[in-house]
């Protein structure tokens, strides 16, 4: 014959909600605190490394032949970049997927063109290639973090095209890889909206080089330091980053209709159910 629960059975089963509550509220906010932390230490750590290399890139670059100049550039920003992303990974719950990329290396000039989501976008890519050219900002390369260093890896700033055009044909005829970012600045609410309007910029510069476009596909777990991210705002951890190869496209014959193609590959592959969530770092 079965019986109805004792008194103190029912109040042992109504404690135990509220005490699994009470233990999960330290939990939750000692995780919110070390992800300022991590944050600070994020954040730091490039200052400390950009900074560290700043003044040496100052002083070297008037004074080295420009071979030299270029190349030394281009290998301290990839180790110290890699140096930074070696932080990240141990010591702020970032994981990040960069095997693809490793795999261009050794595959010649081209112009790598990728999506925009984060300022770490530019970060990630080039610390995996030691001959990559960045076509970036005017503003960035004025910037006194990142100027002198990007200005002795011979990096090229975006505002006069026509010039510019012609520095990026130079470097990639030297053998460099070029990696641009085809939208022009991150993307305006990333996730949700996967892509800006591209420019045509990217076939331009390969069209007059002679190159092939490979495209970088860059999925986040969240849209942290993405467009209107603020800077001191905490990510929500564990970030993970996936870089994987898209489509590689012959010489641009058509600007306008490169362009088009462009972006619909983007937005196809942008659309396509995302494993960055699910990837641990691999390189």
């Amino acid at each position: 014959m079965s019986t109805a629960p004792g008194r103190s059975q029912t109040r042992q089963q109504g404690e135990e909600a509220p005490v699994s509550a009470m233990a999960s509220q330290p939990a939750s906010l000692l995780w919110s605190v070390y992800e300022h932390i991590a944050m600070v230490l994020g954040l730091s750590s490039l200052a400390v490394i950009c900074l560290t290399w700043t003044p040496l890139a100052l002083a070297l670059y008037p004074v080295l032949p420009t071979p030299l100049g270029r190349w030394l550039g281009r290998q301290a920003i990839m180790r110290g970049f890699r140096l930074y992303v070696t932080i990240l990974r141990t010591l702020c719950a970032c994981r990040f997927d960069l095997s693809e990329i490793d795999t261009l290396r050794d595959q010649g000039p081209m112009v790598i063109a990728a999506n925009h989501p984060s300022l770490l976008d530019a970060v990630l890519i080039t610390s995996r290639l030691p001959d990559a050219v960045c076509f970036m900002k005017a503003e960035l390369m004025d910037n006194p973090l990142f100027g002198a260093g990007a200005r002795m890896a011979r990096y090229v700033r975006n505002d006069h095209l026509l010039s510019a055009v012609q520095i990026c044909r130079r470097e990639l005829e030297q053998g460099a890889q070029l990696v641009i970012f085809p939208e022009g600045t991150r993307t305006v609410g990333y996730p949700e909206n996967p892509l800006n309007p591209l420019s045509r910029s990217t076939a331009l510069i390969a069209s007059r080089a002679g190159v092939p476009v490979q495209t970088l596909i860059i999925e986040f777990s969240s849209p942290y330091l993405g467009k209107g991210w603020p800077l001191w705002r905490r990510p929500s951890l564990p970030l993970t980053c996936r870089v994987r190869l898209g489509k590689r496209f012959d010489v641009p014959r058509d600007a306008r209709a490169f362009t088009a193609e462009l972006d619909a590959h983007f937005r196809s592959e942008l659309d396509t159910p995302s494993t960055a969530h699910a990837t641990s770092a691999a390189a």
